[in-house]
């Protein structure tokens, strides 16, 4: 009676090992799936990443050397830069005014860079209400002011809000990359004297135009 019982015991452990290596057998090649499946979705994940941080650098180059060209008075080498159909807008404060901002086209930027004698009705001065009538490159140069931006903060798509004037440049540019340029004062006026700079982007026939040119500073 021993063989029978020890032959019947010899089966149960041969159909336990069975079993028990059929489970780790189908255990490890799921764990080798899920590791593919995390893998390839991690690569997926840094290749967008990646190619949005160079769309940005890009965008962040491109307003650099626009920016550049208006800390230098050479005006004259945005015009390329200018949207080929909806021209370029200039707001003097953060709000932006559709209704009454000047926008000019490449032709008329161009043309009124060397009719610098024709001057424009900008906007109302923030405190005085003093209209701010000045030729186009008398704009550029005092109320932009390009080099005061100079080795300033830079940021793309991130909108820094210091005063209490009202920011409506995402209700206007909803779909419109930003670069934004950050002058953050001085000590002698306790940083009151902060300036920024933002320049706005659409994308068309698969590169980026200027569209807006919008400042912003401390309002009362």
């Amino acid at each position: 009676m021993t063989k029978p019982c020890a032959s019947k015991t010899h089966s149960f452990k041969l159909a336990i090992g069975g079993l028990l290596a059929f489970l780790l057998l189908a255990t490890g090649c799921h764990s080798v799936e899920s590791d593919v499946t995390v893998s390839n979705q991690s690569n997926a994940y840094s290749s967008t990443s990646v190619t949005s941080d160079m769309s940005q650098q890009t965008l962040r180059q491109q307003a650099l050397r626009i920016q550049r060209a208006l800390a230098n008075k050479d005006f004259a080498r945005i015009t390329n830069d200018i949207h080929p159909t909806r021209g370029v807008r200039f707001s003097m404060y953060a709000y932006v005014r559709p209704e009454s901002d000047k926008v000019f086209s490449r032709a008329q930027f161009a043309q009124y860079l060397q009719q610098s004698n024709i001057r424009f009705t900008w906007g109302e001065k923030d405190g005085t209400g003093d209209l701010l009538i000045t030729p186009l490159p008398t704009y550029l140069e005092t109320w932009v002011d390009g080099k005061k931006f100079n080795d300033v903060n830079i940021s793309v798509n991130k909108i820094t809000n210091n005063g209490n004037s009202i920011n409506n440049l995402k209700d206007i540019y909803q779909n419109s990359d930003v670069v934004e340029f950050y002058y953050k004062g001085t000590e002698e006026y306790a940083g009151m004297d902060w300036r920024v700079l933002r320049l706005v982007f659409d994308e068309y026939q698969g590169k980026r135009y200027l569209v807006a040119v919008i400042n912003d500073q401390w309002t009362v």
